[in-house]
This record gives structure tokens, C-alpha cells and sequence, in this order.
């Protein structure tokens, strides 16, 4: 197994970084549309669906929605983005509360709500992602830092888990997780947000670094409402298109709700030091 996901990050890991620094965004939106295609047929099974035209047809509505994502994007942030993006960070909080009260949330067992917070689990943050690529005050070396703070909040989550971990973090969604990894998580990001802020010049550095905090704690909601949606479903993985690593849907999980959060916090700084 630790050989499979070895070979798996070797070669997924140069493609995703080429793309990242690489691609026109119209092409890099392309690739990740993929991964979210690929994504939203894995949610389908996760949702409860079984009969495969139905989860096709949901892929293709899927698909719809990042097309009309990407009609709205024309190189700058509209306020109906800002308000997208804001409603992301609506549903995640609203996530919190089933992933806290969980298994005693009987409506996030909704066949429709599934369906529904598969669309602000896949298109936003395609749609944060874009953006953040796209945008002229960022670019593709904020998607890496983000790419890289991401990862390296689980690999902290995961060694200070391992090495302290005591108290349970949410045992009735993921028994594996502890507070103590997440003590991990934010120690190991700290250093790397902050070295980040100095090389990308930010302005406000505090805030940058607060943002990513703020960011990390926002991936580890979205693990834990993935974990909480494959339990209600009896899977371990979301799917096997990536050897010893999973579904889609298990490399992303925390992607899922960073990506909004960090994109939506950078932009209202950049209109902060706009209107400054």
C-alpha cells in the first residue's frame, strides 16, 4: 500500500504542479473541470445514488455549473463572485454544525441536501481556484502556496496526531483525528504561511498569516464533513482511481473548503488595501 501511494504522488504530484505554473487559466480550468467531474461522480455514490444515469445526468449538471461559473469570470471579481464565494463560507459553517452534532443531524442525510452541498463541495472551489489563478493581483504561485499549505497542514495533523494525540477531535465522523494533530496542523502552516507572506510581498503579512489559520481550520472541516458522509454511506474511500490514495474526493476533501475561505478572505483584502 505505502509503495502504491508512494508511486501515485510521484507522478500525480509533478502534473498538478506543471499545470499549475504551466497552464493558460482557460486550460487550467479545463484540468481541474475534470478532476471536478470526476469528483461529482464519486459524490453521487457517497449521496446514496446507485442507478448510473442519474448519477451521469448529475455530473452533467455538475459541468453546467462550472460553464456557467466560468461565464461570469471575465479576468476581474464581480460582486455576484464575492457573493458566491461568501456563500460558501455560509455552508461550510452550516457543515460545522452537522459535522459537531453528528450522528444527531438527520437532515444533512437529505438525499437533496447531499446533492445540493455536492454542488458548494465541487463548483466553489473550482470557482475559487480559477479566480485565484486568473487573477492578476495573484496568480499561480498562490494556488501552489495553497496547494502546499494544505498538504502541509496534514502531514502536521497527521505526525503530531501519531506522536501526542490524547483527545478525540470529532470520534463519531473520524476516530483519527485529535485536537493535538490539529495543534500540528496550525505549528507546522504558521512557519509556512509566514514564510509565504514575505515572499509573495504582502502588505498586511499578519492578516495573510491569520487568513491561512483561519484557512487550515476551514480543511479540516471539509475532511471531517467527507468523513462524515462516507461513514453515513459504509465506504472507507470515495473511490480507486488513485491507487493507495483513493478517490478524487479523498485528495481534495480538504481542498473543498480552504480554497473558498483563502480566495474570499484575499479578496476582501485586496479591497482593503484598495480603498486604503
Amino acid at each position: 500500500m505505502l509503495k502504491q501511494r508512494l508511486l501515485t504522488a510521484a507522478i500525480l504530484l509533478p502534473l498538478v504542479i506543471w499545470g499549475i505554473l504551466s497552464l493558460d487559466n482557460g486550460h487550467f480550468a479545463l484540468m481541474l473541470g475534470a478532476f471536478v467531474i470526476i469528483g461529482a461522480w464519486e459524490w453521487t455514490r457517497l449521496a446514496g445514488l446507485h442507478s448510473p444515469l442519474i448519477r451521469m445526468l448529475y455530473c452533467l449538471v455538475v459541468g453546467a455549473l462550472l460553464g456557467g461559473a466560468w461565464q461570469l469570470w471575465f479576468g476581474t471579481v464581480t460582486p455576484i463572485l464575492m457573493i458566491l464565494l461568501g456563500s460558501a463560507l455560509v455552508w461550510w459553517l452550516i457543515a460545522l454544525i452537522w459535522v459537531v452534532r453528528y450522528p444527531q443531524a438527520p437532515w444533512a442525510e437529505s438525499l437533496a441536501v447531499k446533492l445540493l452541498f455536492g454542488v458548494w463541495v465541487l463548483v466553489m472551489p473550482w470557482l475559487a481556484l480559477v479566480i485565484l489563478r486568473g487573477d492578476p493581483a495573484f496568480g499561480p504561485y498562490y494556488v501552489l502556496g495553497l496547494m502546499i499549505l494544505i498538504w502541509l497542514a496534514d502531514t502536521g495533523a497527521y505526525f503530531a496526531g501519531r506522536r501526542f494525540g490524547k483527545h478525540k477531535l470529532a470520534p463519531a465522523v473520524s476516530p483519527g483525528k485529535t485536537r493535538e494533530g490539529v495543534w500540528g496542523a496550525l505549528a507546522l502552516t504558521l512557519l509556512w504561511s509566514t514564510g509565504l507572506a514575505q515572499w509573495l510581498q504582502i502588505e498586511a503579512q499578519w492578516l495573510f498569516v491569520l487568513l491561512c489559520m483561519v484557512t487550515v481550520l476551514f480543511s479540516i472541516l471539509g475532511d471531517l464533513s467527507e468523513s462524515m458522509y462516507k461513514r453515513q454511506a459504509g465506504l472507507k474511500d470515495s473511490g480507486t482511481i488513485f491507487p493507495g490514495h483513493g478517490g478524487v474526493l479523498d485528495r481534495i476533501d480538504s481542498l473543498t473548503a480552504a480554497a473558498p475561505v483563502f480566495v474570499f478572505g484575499l479578496l476582501l483584502m485586496e479591497r482593503l488595501r484598495c480603498a486604503a
